[in-house]
Order: C-alpha cells, then structure tokens, then sequence
C-alpha cells in the first residue's frame, strides 16, 4: 500500500471522491479546486482516507472484535449501549496507526508547515464515507478536535477521530438509520485553523430551515470558535438574506435578531487545554457579531456554493480575527427539507389554550405534549420513557436514542442551527430551543404541550391540550381563472405561507406588524 493512498491534500479531491475520503473533506476540496476562482476562501489541508482507516483496523485485528460486539447490541439499551461504545473506543485510541498511515501524515504535515506563517495550528474533522448524504446528515455523530499544534498532538487525535466513528450516538444512528457498520469507514481532515477564537463564527443555510422558504439565506453567528453554536451551547445572532434582492444588488439584508452570546470557545494556553470555554464580556454580548457587510458576503458566498452543488445547502463559516477575512471551513446538503413532500402540507392547530410556562425558538411546525422529563446530564438519559418531553441545558447528538423517544425537546441554550435542532427536525419532533431557564420553570412529571405552530416562538403550555392535524394535498390543486392574493397577518409566518399556491400578497396588516415586530405602539415611538 503505497502512502499516495494513505493521505491526500484537499486540492486534489472533488466530490466524485466521497467513497474514499467522506462527504466533508470531498466538499471541502471540491469548493477548493472549483470555487476560489469565484472568492469562495476554504483553508487548506489533507484527508486520510477510508482505505487507511480500514487498513489500521486490521493491522491492529480490530475488525472482527468490533463486529461481533455490534452484532449483538440493542441500541435501545442505553446503558449496554455506552458500555461498548466505551470499550471499543478504548480499543482504538489504543491501537498504533500502521507506519505508512503515521509516515504519510508526517509528511503532509510538513509541507503545511512549510507553508504556514508562524506556529501551524489546525483542526482535525471526521468525514465517515456515508456521511452528508442528501439523505442522511450524521450531524455531529464523530468528533472535531480544534487548536492542534505539532505532529504528536495531530497523530494522537487522528486516532481519536478513528474512535469517534464508534461514539455511542454513532453506532445508534447507523442502526436507526439502516447503515451497516463495518460499510461506514472514517476519513480524518487535517485543516488550517482559521482564527474565529478573535473574531465570529456560525452557520449558513441556503433556506429557511423551518418552512423551507427557499428564497432565503438564513445566517447564525456568536463570538469565537464555532463549535459552540453547533453544539447549541449558545444562543446566537440570527440573520435573514432575501436573495432575489441580493442578486439584483439591492440592501438584502431583511432581519436580524441578536442572541445572548454568553459564552465563546478560544484558543487554550500552550501546553495545557487546546481550547477554553470562557464568558463573553457584556458589551460584546450587545452588539451584533458580525457587521452588516460580512453578512451580506457570506449570503453571496453562501449562493456561489448553492448554485455550485445544485442544491440547499449547510455550510459552516468563521471569521479570521488576524486577516479579518470570511472562510467557509464545511458545506454538505442539507438533509430535512431536501427529503420533505412538498406538495402536502400539514398544519398543526390548538384547540385549547392554557397558561405559557415558559418560551423559545421553535424548531419544527408541530406540536408535541406528554409529562415533562427533567434530565439534567447524560448519565440519567435511560429515565427517558416513549411519549416524554426531554427538558434539558442543551442536547449533544449523544442524546439522540433517547430524542427519537420523546413527544417534544425543550432546551435552555441553542439556536435553530445546533445539534438538537438538525436531529429534531430530521425526527419530526417539534422542539423550543434556547428557553433559558425550562430545567428549573418545569417540574419532572408534570404533564405540559409544547406548540412550535404558532410562528418564531415555540410556546410550552401548562396541561395536554387538545391539537388538530391538516393535510392539504396542494399538488393536485386546479389552476383558478381568478389571481389569489393573500392577507397576511402575523409577518413570522410570512415564509410558511409562501408555500400555498398564490399569486402575491394583498396586504401585509401594519399594525400586527407593530404589534409583534416593533412591540412599541406608533405614537409612543413619534
């Protein structure tokens, strides 16, 4: 086996290559031979690829001791589920990598480092070969380890992306998800870190994710590395890009809201942690993490890549606090509105109203009820039972047995790009995201609704309310000789509404616009 087949720099990879390397680190190199003629910047690296992962398994005889504990295993089983998601991790973590994977990366290392101005630093990223899919997302099943300095450190966690294929929410998504295990094999991507720990970073999508309105691009953004608003770990800054004015050069920027920002993730000392969690100071927390010109950039970047791939896409960005410009470090398809029928539409209605508890961002137009299960950390995710809402700090994808079980999820933080809300969606289970205090407002057992029918804000309700579902089938809807123009009262539904067959929009009512928008009555604010 020739080191060549071992490790391959991302310029000379494409999107033909995801069996070798996965659909991450083909995209990355795809959108670096294709699109920076275009000025979309991705920051260079190299990929392991499958064959070198599956190689190190049976250079170290772990293949068949891999598999005939997974053949064995139910999922279900939560807590034999982390036993030998542990002991196979171990296992790995514990194994060398063959010497021509280890020489191969050595190399590709050094010629990074020749390339780089001052101390190289990067970020080593799973890519598993059936990953990012049009079908499948594996949001955040394998791990990303960010701020790795020197070869050693880079070896050591090329082993620990190897072990992440085997994370307890791993092995249960390929179960759920129909995958065979010993099919699914893991590239590792070793990436120029780009310096967001002094800057901003977030997620784009090329749609709305919740009516997959499609003339959108909807931007999340928090202060420092990206991972915490991936992880849901932060409530981020929120914008809306309307891209028919985009690309007739009008002012396209059509909604912002600020997120709370408390926390950012930057680089750690040297020789202690890679990175560290630390609190955002207040002023920052005020202002909006990015200026309006950057979100108009990323929007036009975010088309550029849309049109590229042909498809809605997730990308994630992140802004270089040195060089003060915009990169995108990950793009794949996105996954729930791509699979959606979209000519029957099904709406949610309340029949009963009750006291609000409490509020959020909703995730999913649906709504979901049953007794509240407070879980305050992973190890007492076995209480979950079937038809429970999961009210928690935040999810992790290590949640994700226990999330398919639940009528709805509640989180204090997040955004409407992390973790629990990509899962929930791709579940169909409505969720309320960044409530801030629900593990404390609602109490274990008590018997709640949780609404995300109702536009942005997804309410939690005291009791089991009565809901009705509607099925409109709108794809054999006839052509009318007369325009059908609509009304539209509360603006947040504005995008949902798009997709009912019509010929425009009448009116937009002024002062529900006030009324939920501006909360200031007019001669208040004259």
């Amino acid at each position: 086996m020739s080191n060549q087949a071992y490790v391959i720099p991302f310029e000379q990879l494409g999107i033909q290559d995801v069996p070798i390397v996965g659909g991450k680190n083909a995209s990355l190199g795809e959108m670096i031979a294709k699109l920076a003629p275009l000025g979309v910047r991705v920051p260079g690296g190299f990929a392991t690829t499958a064959q070198a992962f599956r190689d190190f398994l049976n250079f170290n005889q772990l293949e068949q001791r891999i598999t005939s504990l997974l053949v064995e295993l139910d999922v279900a089983d939560v807590d034999r589920l982390h036993v030998v998601g542990s002991e196979i991790r171990q296992w790995v973590m514990e194994a060398q990598l063959q010497p021509d994977l280890e020489q191969a990366i050595r190399t590709a290392w050094e010629s990074m480092a020749a390339q780089a101005t001052g101390e190289l630093s990067v970020a080593v990223r799973s890519s598993a070969t059936a990953e990012d899919l049009p079908d499948a997302s594996f949001a955040g099943q394998q791990e990303t380890y960010l701020n790795v300095v020197g070869i050693d450190a880079v070896l050591a966690q090329v082993r620990a992306v190897f072990a992440s294929l085997y994370n307890d929410r791993a092995i249960a998504y390929r179960v759920h998800h129909g995958f065979e295990h010993a099919q699914v094999a893991l590239s590792a991507g070793v990436q120029r870190m780009v310096r967001s720990d002094m800057a901003s970073s977030g997620v784009i999508f090329t749609l709305d994710t919740e009516s997959g309105f499609p003339d959108v691009v909807f931007i999340t953004a928090s202060y420092g590395l990206g991972e915490m608003v991936v992880q849901g770990a932060v409530n981020p800054d929120e914008f809306y890009v309307h891209k028919p004015m985009l690309q007739a050069h009008k002012f396209a920027l059509i909604r912002r809201s600020l997120g709370s920002k408390a926390k950012r993730m930057v680089y750690g000392e040297k020789g202690k942690a890679d990175t560290l969690i630390e609190a955002v100071p207040e002023n920052l927390r005020k202002h909006f993490s990015l200026v309006d010109e950057d979100v108009l950039e990323l929007a036009r970047t975010a088309l550029v890549i849309e049109q590229h791939y042909g498809r809605p896409m997730d990308i994630e960005w992140a802004k270089d606090g040195q060089d003060g410009l915009l990169y995108i470090v990950q793009a794949r398809p996105e996954t729930v509105k791509a699979r959606a029928t979209q000519n029957v539409l099904q709406q949610y209605r309340l029949k009963q109203h009750a006291p609000i508890l409490i509020s959020g961002r909703a995730i999913g137009q649906r709504i979901g009820s049953g007794p509240v299960r407070v879980i305050l950390h992973a190890s007492e995710m076995n209480q979950v039972q079937a038809g429970d809402v999961l009210v928690t700090d935040m999810t992790d994808p290590d949640w994700e047995p226990v999330m398919k079980l639940s009528a709805a999820i509640v989180t204090n933080r997040g955004g409407r790009t992390c973790h629990a809300a990509i899962v929930a969606r791709e579940l169909g289970i409505p969720a309320v995201v960044g409530c801030g205090d629900a593990t404390e407002k609602l109490k274990d057992g008590q018997p709640v609704t949780v609404s995300c029918a109702e536009g942005d804000t997804g309410n939690i309700y005291d009791g089991l309310l009565e809901t009705e579902i509607e099925e409109l089938n709108i794809g054999n809807m006839p052509e009318l000789s007369v325009k059908l123009m609509m009304n539209v009262g509360n603006p947040e539904r504005a995008f949902d509404f798009a997709s009912l067959p019509n010929h425009g929009v009448g009116l937009a009512r002024l002062e529900f616009i006030i009324n939920r928008m501006i909360g200031i009555h007019p001669k208040a604010v004259l």
